[in-house]
């Protein structure tokens, strides 16, 4: 399976809490829903849209899960990405739920003991794409570990000051290869990236 991160991210490379106040307020952090003023329906709802149709699976860390768990289900029959929401198998990471809290329908628990071989496991399977949304430690975790082949980042034009962020700051390089860009009227920077090699050094004694 080809595992694709989407996230709404800040200037400064904030993810936390785009969606609501009360979503994650970890450290403080006092910007909840800092993306909604951005949102773009056409381009950055059709990007999601895209992501989501050939999307077999979803996987979450726990704080995320129960976010979404607590929208969607009441949703259903009246939006039909919320049905798709609810129709999909979801993978939960998390060592403080248990099987009977996970109430929202298809979903599963994985291994607390090492999450990230499970997922290993599941992208080593055949199928197409597990997709994660927000899930910012989970994510992190993941890059970490080359998991990740490609992320869809909604880059939007505001700095937040501080916040939890998706990437790794263990000073390892990893590269991408950016290959979609599509900007809103709002200035939001909806682009494509898949895990790729760094490029070799040029050599300037020659240029």
């Amino acid at each position: 399976m080809r595992l694709v991160v989407s996230e709404f991210i800040s200037l400064d490379g904030v993810s936390q809490a785009p969606g609501g106040a009360e979503e994650d307020t970890d450290g403080d952090f006092a910007h909840g829903g800092w993306s909604m003023p951005w949102f773009d329906p056409e381009v950055m709802g059709s990007a999601v849209d895209a992501v989501m149709a050939d999307t077999d699976a979803l996987l979450f860390g726990r704080r995320t899960w129960q976010t979404m768990a607590a929208a969607w289900p009441d949703r259903a029959g009246s939006d039909p990405f919320a049905d798709r929401m609810n129709a999909l198998t979801k993978y939960v990471v998390t060592s403080t739920l248990g099987a009977d809290d996970l109430t929202w329908e298809n979903s599963h628990l994985l291994p607390a003991g090492d999450p990230i071989e499970a997922i290993a496991a599941l992208t080593a399977a055949p199928g197409g794409t597990l997709s994660v949304m927000g899930s910012t430690q989970l994510t992190t975790a993941l890059l970490r570990a080359g998991l990740v082949d490609e992320m869809l980042l909604m880059i939007e034009p505001v700095l937040l000051g501080g916040g939890k962020s998706i990437f790794p700051d263990d000073r390892e390089m990893r590269a991408f290869e950016l290959v979609a860009v599509e900007p809103t009227a709002g200035g939001v920077l909806v682009c494509t990236y898949r895990a790729g090699d760094v490029p070799p050094m040029p050599d300037f004694d020659e240029a």
